[in-house]
């Protein structure tokens, strides 16, 4: 479970971290860094798509300042993947809420955690 959130770091399952992460529904944590630091394009889904995820929710920092690429919507349809893309406090709750949950979808969220 994800636990404060606040600029520039995120407390998960009581570890401490200062660098954007991609959070799996496994609980595997790993950092997530992007060819662009304020886009993301879909090379830098490369390594989540792998798993085959039912859900990515992004986490676009806490101004909204990371941009998502016209091509990731389209992507993520055809490999029928549920998108949600909101700020990163938002993407948090959201996050934690599905994974209380007893049948918990197969969720990857990425989280940039500045700006």
């Amino acid at each position: 479970m994800i636990g404060e959130y606040k600029f520039g770091s995120i407390t998960i399952d009581g570890k401490n971290y200062r660098h954007d992460v991609e959070i799996r529904w496994t609980g595997e944590v790993l950092p997530w860094q992007r060819k662009e630091s304020h886009l993301i394009e879909p090379a830098d889904l490369e390594r989540g798509l792998k798993e085959n995820p039912e859900m990515i929710i992004f986490g676009t920092g806490a101004n909204g300042r990371l941009k998502v690429s016209e091509a990731i919507p389209r992507l993520l349809e055809e490999k029928g993947i549920k998108l949600v893309i909101n700020l990163t406090e938002e993407a948090v709750k959201t996050f934690n809420l599905l994974d209380c949950q007893k049948e918990k979808p197969r969720i990857i969220v990425f989280l940039h955690l500045t700006c």
